[in-house]
């Protein structure tokens, strides 16, 4: 947080899209605190509340596009390949996976851009699945501004209580990360059950 503050205080708004973007590559600190920091300070006149809304909006496209790019990187057939040498999963369920994302990706990257976890893991599919990038960036850019404009309004709201919108938002992080565990635990025991019949 004290980090955070410092690079709003020295650089204004483009150090908040800094943070936001580091966010979404590196998950120490969530958007749920960046955020709302960004909307108290833009609340006490420090920053903009428009240049905050977008030099946010900015890094998470840029945060986006880095994982992007590591899954373009990984591609369909290297990640099919590493498929089979994993327990469990075969090349068939990668093939699954993409043509479900090749159904449902715009909707996913758009709506995955306001689901704590699956914000940044939603990239490394759509670069995988060779998802058009310039349309990857609208979808992106779209769902990162209703998310960002949220929470750096709820902050901007709140005044000194901004640090609220983590507290209450929290538990869904606890949620999505809860259901992909189960989901994990659920596909193991499937297959275990497959193979033994």
């Amino acid at each position: 947080m004290e980090w955070i503050t410092r690079l709003m205080e020295a650089l204004g708004s483009p150090g908040a899209g800094i943070a936001v973007a580091l966010e979404n590559v590196f998950p120490p600190v969530p958007s749920e605190v960046i955020l709302p920091l960004a909307g108290f300070t833009a609340g006490q006149g420090r920053i903009s509340l428009i240049a905050a809304i977008l030099w946010t909006t900015a890094g998470s496209v840029v945060g986006a596009l880095v994982l992007y790019g590591l899954g373009a990187w990984l591609g369909l057939e290297r990640l099919r390949k590493v498929a089979d040498r994993i327990p469990f999963v075969t090349a068939s369920d990668v093939d699954k996976a993409d043509a479900w994302f090749d159904e449902h990706g715009n909707k996913a990257v758009f709506f995955g851009r306001m689901v704590p976890v699956v914000r940044s893991l939603i990239s490394i599919p759509a670069g995988v699945s060779g998802m058009p990038i310039v349309k990857f960036t609208l979808y992106t850019a779209a769902g990162s501004l209703v998310w960002n404009t949220a929470l750096i309004l709820a902050g901007y709201a709140l005044g000194d209580n901004y640090e609220l919108v983590d507290r209450y938002l929290g538990w869904v992080s606890t949620v999505v990360l809860a259901a992909l565990a189960i989901a994990i635990v659920w596909f193991v025991v499937s297959r275990r059950k497959a193979r033994r019949s």
